[in-house]
């Protein structure tokens, strides 16, 4: 498997969430207390704290403490792995697609060959 799987596995699952990647979007205007991050979101702070460990766990974010407020703020290589995963499924699939291309006319040559008076 990948050298980097498991830190995919926690990427992707992290960015599988509508509210994660609602923070993410925040955060991508600058830092923000776990307070500017709950505001649009209902649901208890307890649940967003969940929700920004994990993002913090994989990797996404950062959080300080200053006294008693605590400030997230994107770590901006964190999605490298992702974005390199998904580069080589495209390159894999623009070669499946160019393949399958050759092949169909192969195919189409080999047909009009074969059936001269026939308009394909």
């Amino acid at each position: 498997m990948d050298d980097y799987s498991e830190n995919l596995d926690l990427l992707f699952g992290a960015l599988s969430d509508p509210t994660r990647r609602g923070i993410l979007s925040r955060l991508c205007q600058g830092p923000a207390s776990v307070g500017e991050l709950k505001e649009p979101f209902l649901m208890a702070l307890p649940n967003l704290l969940k929700h920004i460990r994990l993002l913090e766990n994989s990797g996404l974010i950062e959080t300080q403490k200053y006294g008693r407020m605590r400030i997230c703020s994107l770590k901006p290589d964190a999605l490298i792995p992702t974005e390199k995963w998904l580069e080589e499924q495209h390159r894999l699939m623009e070669g499946r697609l160019d393949r399958m291309e050759a092949y169909i006319e192969t195919l189409k040559t080999t047909k009009a060959k074969e059936n001269p008076d026939e308009q394909t």
